[in-house]
């Protein structure tokens, strides 16, 4: 069916072939389920492109020039949705925007879950479900309007939460798989009295990926260690990926298989291809539940950082849709984990996480360098591509916690400058969550207290554009951080 709609005074033609009319919605119009395209009539506009998942690529790109994506096969099948996958095309996942300069944004996106896709030309934008149908939301006007009105519509209709996380620490940055219970114990006792609230120990605990028991660099095991950060005062946490596994690992019985019945390869680290569990299967939701249960339960660890959780959804035959599958998973951790769990997801996808997890990575890691210069990779883990997505995640603020991975304060074993540590800084005040990698015995006494007065403070955040703000009436201008090109028209 095609017809004409009016939105913020602008006439648009609308094709669509699901069931019902446009209805009136708070901020602009509710389109029936199934495929629908717009006649947008802005010619060569800023197209705005949202990743699949925490570390594919997000920003805004010409409709005139090549499509921003993961150029490497292997990489974009372990950062993005590979299926759809286009270098000819500008695609997105879930919402989409267009931005022709004139103050106003015309956005699309979609209410439910089935893989939602959009693409845009010079003449049209479309959007449509891999599988299933669910309604979509249109509005125009002001960029911060329209996609706050975006994110109550899908508030409403998913879930939101509002829990903090608190300042973080985090093992990663400082040690990566290197560390021990020895070295973490040390820093646990450096750390106590300091203004944190969670001690995140990340990967390198555990016996392999997907074998959830600790290793010999552990001999006391996790529960003495969940309980020495919280005698210290803080929440204890862990890095998890419980979406995989590495073959090595075991649980052929429950893996995620092609149409040929080979395991499908979720992607691509630790030195080879991983696989998915199949999360429609009972003996792996029992295999989560237990998983689950002996993390939270019985070893106390109370803040999660669900990674690599994207497996959850590719392709693979299952049984019943890819995205409400990791859904149905992510509700059963929730569950079994308890509503005083704090559970972060990397590698998560929004939609199918909303009214789940507290908080989601918004971008790739954060390397102590700004830019690999040999690699045009935007989900290399390089702090300025974890800046531009974060930069462009902002607007999922009343969803869920937007986690800008982790700032500095260290020199030792880092080559950011000046200006590119302020900037991560000034994101993780604008987004409010905090983390910190820097063991304390690192810190010159400056550097610490640096570090201290920036964690006790609550500066006064105020946006001015697309990436402006005031912080303490202090201008903060991301501009350059995205590219020397880049137009910030005013949000009003």
């Amino acid at each position: 069916m095609a017809l004409l709609i009016e939105l913020a005074g602008r006439t648009l033609a609308l094709e669509f072939d699901g069931p019902g009319d446009p209805q009136a919605a708070d901020g602009g119009l509710i389109l029936p389920p199934g495929r629908v395209a717009l006649l947008h009539g802005l010619g060569d506009a800023l197209f705005y492109r949202h990743g699949q998942n925490s570390w594919s690529p997000c920003g805004w790109r010409r409709l005139s020039d090549a499509p921003l994506r993961i150029a490497n096969p292997q990489r974009r099948v372990t950062a993005d949705d590979d299926v759809w996958d286009d270098p000819a095309r500008h695609h997105s996942s879930a919402v989409a925007a267009l931005d022709a300069g004139d103050g106003t944004v015309l956005l699309l996106g979609a209410l439910g879950l089935g893989v939602p896709r959009l693409r845009a030309d010079q003449d049209t934008i479309a959007g449509w479900y891999e599988s299933g149908a669910a309604p979509w939301f249109v509005a125009r006007g002001p960029e911060e309007e329209v996609f706050a009105a975006y994110t109550r519509q899908l508030s409403a209709r998913l879930g939101s939460s509002d829990r903090r996380a608190g300042n973080v620490w985090c093992s990663w940055y400082a040690y990566y798989e290197g560390i021990t219970e020895q070295q973490l114990a040390k820093d646990v006792d450096d750390l106590r009295g300091l203004p944190f609230d969670v001690v995140q120990v990340d990967d390198g605990w555990e016996r392999s990926v997907g074998d959830w028991e600790p290793n010999g660099k552990f001999p006391s095991g996790m529960r003495a260690l969940a309980d020495r950060i919280t005698d210290a005062g803080m929440t204890a946490g862990l890095w998890i990926a419980p979406f995989i596994t590495l073959p090595s690992a075991g649980h052929a019985d429950m893996l995620l298989r092609d149409a040929q019945g080979a395991p499908v390869i979720a992607g691509h680290n630790w030195g080879t291809g991983y696989h998915a569990l199949d999360l429609s299967r009972a003996d792996t939701r029992d295999h989560l539940a237990e998983l689950t249960h002996r993390v939270v339960h019985r070893w106390g660890f109370k803040y999660l950082k669900l990674d690599f959780i994207n497996a959850g959804a590719v392709p693979g035959v299952r049984d019943g849709e890819r995205e409400q599958s990791y859904r149905d998973a992510l509700a059963l951790i929730r569950e079994v984990a308890g509503d005083d769990v704090y559970l972060l997801g990397s590698g998560a996808l929004l939609l199918p996480s909303l009214g789940i997890l507290d908080g989601l990575r918004s971008g790739p890691d954060v390397a102590p360098m700004w830019q690999n210069y040999a690699s045009d990779d935007p989900s290399d883990a390089m702090a300025r591509n974890a800046v531009v997505n974060t930069l462009h995640r902002i607007w999922q603020a009343p969803l869920t916690e937007v986690d800008p991975d982790v700032i500095y304060f260290r020199s030792r074993l880092n080559l950011l400058t000046d200006r590119q540590l302020s900037w991560l800084r000034d994101l993780a005040d604008i987004t409010r969550f905090r983390a910190v990698s820097d063991p304390p015995s690192w810190l010159t006494e400056t550097e610490l207290s640096r570090m201290t007065d920036y964690l006790v403070a609550s500066p006064d955040v105020r946006r001015r554009g697309r990436y402006t703000w005031t912080i303490d009436g202090r201008e903060v201008d991301f501009t350059p951080a995205v590219t020397p090109e880049a137009q910030a028209y005013p949000i009003t």
